[in-house]
């Protein structure tokens, strides 16, 4: 892939958390969070900026189909969440805008706290998803090409606004090409749970236009756990 997560790092990156500045290499790795169980993404990093660049360096290879495309990428989280649940709902919207949005009913994205007290939420944004960027081969979205996580939409979107309920709270985070440019950002609790990922495609892709009939089919055969609706409020 020309990308490894060994690689030394060539370059640190301030972060602010609070009102802390805490200087990391690429990686950011935060020993505090290292006995944490890596499932999909490694708790460790706040934002690998090597892995960010190389997506962006790639658009062709990771959005293969544009805008939809990175829309299948998180649909593909919200169809995991409804699979472990049983059922799950997915509303996606195409804004006048340009930008897109995938609200799913789920859980909301893992958010811990540390020994510090800080909130911690699982960096599904600015690091790979551990079990598919590396495998390709490992699972195929409805448009027939591979997985390769959250980190793809981020990076090769001018900005993402990624808003997170859980029962435990509910906070909010924007990004700009797969960088965090604000700390996670406390909303008010609606009631309910579930993940909002709100994003404006790169320019380099093509533009976005609404998917055909046979795009939502392959959804329901693929993802038979989640019910997806879209909503074009592009001409309203």
């Amino acid at each position: 892939m020309g990308w490894s997560a060994g690689r030394t790092p060539a370059l640190a990156l301030p972060l602010t958390i609070g009102n802390d500045i805490v200087r990391r290499d690429t990686c950011l790795m935060d020993t505090v969070r290292t006995p944490w169980v890596n499932t999909t993404h490694d708790w460790s990093g706040f934002i690998d900026a090597d892995h960010l660049a190389y997506i962006r360096q790639h658009p062709a290879e990771f959005a293969p189909e544009g805008p939809w495309h990175l829309v299948l990428e998180v649909l593909a989280y919200a169809a995991d969440e409804a699979s472990a649940n049983g059922r799950g709902r997915c509303v996606v919207v195409l804004h006048p805008d340009g930008s897109l949005s995938a609200r799913d009913s789920g859980r909301g994205t893992d958010t811990r706290v540390d020994k510090h007290g800080r909130s911690v939420k699982k960096p599904v944004m600015a690091t790979k998803d551990l079990r598919f960027f590396d495998f390709p081969q490992a699972e195929v979205l409805p448009d027939g090409h591979p997985r390769r996580g959250m980190s793809v939409v981020a990076a090769l979107s001018e900005w993402l606004v990624h808003t997170n309920r859980r029962h435990n709270g509910a906070w909010t985070q924007r990004y700009e090409h797969g960088i965090p440019v604000t700390d996670l950002e406390p909303v008010e609790d609606d009631g309910t749970t579930g993940t909002l990922v709100h994003f404006r495609a790169d320019a380099s892709l093509c533009s976005v236009s609404a998917p055909a009939v046979g795009d939502l089919s392959r959804l329901a055969t693929a993802w038979p756990h989640l019910e997806t609706r879209v909503d074009d409020r592009r001409t309203a």
